[in-house]
């Protein structure tokens, strides 16, 4: 392994924000981001395309042609070293391109890889670095690690309520809490996922669309879930419980309402993820943001969430929360 230096990070940093472009959009592979750098320029630029394929770094090396040779990769996710039918394997694709280092952010957990890429570089003469920017790739690739670690898709919940923790008057009236800023948020919040749902109660009561309504966004519209103990159909998506989102398409789930179907999901432990839109109102006597989550003390509810972000939108204010839980991957 070689030295890493702040030029490293820093073109770290474009090959992260390029694996953003991809996410809810590349199951049921991860979205990498890649930039291949030669004496200090841009040569080549790629993410994983809808469906998975190409890779970040076919893209990438397709762009940059014979500029590659001599150059420094650098990629958020350990090059596959597996052949499929879908595609080469990303590290013969760098071997053969005479690349002169390749700097990753994370190593791939999928076990068909799992250290084999950057051993198959090295073993081509390839300089390789492993961990720049690492925190940072886990959670571009949450979605990707939750599959590969429990088998279940990353799951955020949102809630929008006013400063008493209401989420609707106690008529049910709940259209709008928040402004137009936070709304459309929240549209882009969709469009990062494969999967949103909803409680059953939500579902026949407000009829809501669930789709994206934002402009040049709409082909992203999550496929629609409900969940419920009755049956129903596959359009929408019905669940008999939040453990039965293994079933589920994609690697990221959206869970927007309401108070029944939030409380059944934090009852059982499978949010990942807490948005909080905050509406400088008050309501009095509404309806909750949840029912019951089963917390037995006081003390158990401490310590489970880390605020990763904070921010004013419009009127509202924005807050996100991380489960404090380990995400395997290295």
């Amino acid at each position: 392994m070689g030295a890493v230096s702040a030029a490293d990070a820093r073109w770290m940093g474009v090959a992260l924000a390029l694996a953003e472009r991809g996410r809810g959009r590349t199951s049921p592979n991860p979205s990498v981001g890649c930039v291949i750098v030669r004496d200090g320029v841009v040569v080549g630029r790629g993410w994983t395309q809808p469906g998975g394929r190409p890779h970040a770094e076919a893209m990438a090396l397709q762009e940059a042609g014979d500029a590659a040779a001599g150059a420094s990769v650098y990629v958020t996710l350990e090059p596959c070293a597996h052949i499929s039918v879908r595609g080469p394997a990303c590290a013969d694709l760098l071997a053969s391109s005479k690349v002169s280092r390749v700097v990753v952010a994370l190593g791939d957990p999928d076990l068909r890889t799992n250290g084999k890429g950057l051993v198959r570089l090295a073993v081509a003469g390839i300089e390789t670095i492993a961990g720049v920017r690492a925190e940072e790739a886990r959670a571009t690739m949450a979605g990707f690690l939750t599959r590969q670690a429990s088998g279940r898709p990353h799951v955020t919940l949102k809630l929008a309520t006013s400063l008493d923790g209401c989420i609707a008057r106690e008529d049910g009236e709940s259209r709008w809490i928040t402004g137009a800023e936070a709304r459309a948020h929240c549209h882009l919040e969709r469009s990062r996922h494969e999967a949103i749902l909803v409680g059953r109660n939500t579902w026949e009561t407000d009829r809501p669309k669930l789709d994206v309504r934002l402009s040049g966004l709409e082909s992203r519209s999550p496929l629609r879930v409900i969940l419920s103990s009755g049956s129903g159909g596959t359009d929408p998506v019905w669940l008999d419980s939040p453990a039965s989102i293994s079933r589920l398409p994609g690697d990221h789930l959206f869970v927007e309402g309401g108070a029944g179907a939030a409380a059944a999901f934090l009852a059982q432990d499978l949010v990942d993820r807490l948005i909080l839109y905050r509406a400088p109102i008050l309501i009095g006597r509404g309806r909750p943001a949840l029912g019951d989550i089963g917390l037995a003390t006081l003390a158990d509810a401490h310590g489970r969430w880390t605020q990763t972000d904070a921010r004013q939108l419009g009127r509202d204010r924005l807050e996100v929360y991380e489960r404090v839980r380990c995400l395997r991957g290295s």
